[in-house]
């Protein structure tokens, strides 16, 4: 046996507090167990462990030495998940981060789905608008629009065309009116995203803002309990749109230039885990994503 090979039985013995408890776990007799820590303390020229009836205890330099052995042995045991994750069978914890709304409204519902098709990958979902770094190892996977992906060294894939139009709660529109052109907006309240300025480019200058939120999710929020005006993606209102819990306004106005990506950090050598989910998400958006499929996003009002 290799010298770490003794390193890591020496840690098992110290750890289960005898030979024979070790030779269970390992599926050793004692005896070559016993044998191995001989020599391994022949070769250190140093005596590890004191035997006795009673069991055994480390020596000083044993003591010493286990530290070693337990750094040795976790990261042997580090190397063999990494290599299983390289293998053809989809296992493990895939780490997915999602901006807040798309994750609530469209990831959730059908992780379900997903995992009954790959019952050994268990999902560790976060949720948050804010930065991420994917080199950093903190995601797997990560679900952002086009305006978030600038300047990260990751590779991308599109998932769907990401369409924002204005819309508002019906009891908002019967007291404040409808807005017939971009510029009757300043007139109105005005719903903010504070996250990525671009995503006000549709607020005139001079409109009231008396709400902002971090998170398209917030603003949502706000939107159906008739704080006002709001520009919000086709994935989170068409449902609304078609129950008349929301109402469109200016029909005509639609924001087309955002995109949805699934980002992931090296399309070389990913772990089944990651292959699975993009292969999943690939298939399920297809052409023509999922809230688009049920019909149009509802009558506007004029």
């Amino acid at each position: 046996m290799e010298l770490s090979g003794q390193m890591i039985l020496f840690a098992r013995v110290v750890q289960e507090g005898s030979f024979s408890a070790a030779a269970r776990q390992l599926d050793h007799t004692p005896s070559a167990i016993s044998r191995q820590i001989g020599l391994l303390e022949d070769q250190l020229g140093v005596r590890l462990l004191t035997r006795s009836g009673r069991g055994i205890t480390m020596t000083d330099e044993g003591r010493r030495f286990y530290q070693n052995c337990q750094t040795v042995a976790h990261e042997v045991s580090q190397a063999h998940r990494l290599i299983e994750e390289f293998s053809d069978h989809a296992k493990g914890v895939l780490k997915v981060v999602s901006t807040t709304a798309f994750g609530k409204s469209q990831v959730l519902p059908i992780l379900a789905d997903f995992i009954a098709q790959n019952p050994d990958v268990s999902v560790s979902l976060r949720l948050t608008d804010g930065p991420i770094d994917l080199s950093s190892g903190e995601a797997d996977v990560a679900i952002r629009f086009s305006e978030q992906v600038g300047g990260q060294s990751s590779i991308s894939r599109k998932l769907a065309d990401n369409k924002r139009i204005l819309v508002a709660a019906p009891s908002y529109l019967d007291k404040h009116g409808v807005p017939q052109t971009l510029q009757d907006l300043r007139g109105h309240n005005c719903l903010k995203l504070s996250t990525v300025s671009d995503w006000n480019d549709w607020i005139p200058p001079g409109a009231k803002v008396p709400f902002d939120a971090n998170s398209a999710d917030g603003v949502y929020h706000a939107a159906k309990a008739g704080l006002g005006v709001a520009r919000l993606s086709t994935y989170l209102v068409n449902a609304d749109l078609a129950d008349g819990s929301l109402r469109r306004v200016l029909p005509d106005y639609t924001q087309e230039s955002s995109r949805i990506m699934l980002l992931f950090a090296d399309k070389r050598n990913l772990s089944p885990k990651v292959r699975v989910f993009i292969d999943f998400m690939a298939d399920l958006f297809g052409s023509t994503p999922p809230w688009e499929r049920a019909g149009d996003t509802g009558p506007a009002v004029e």
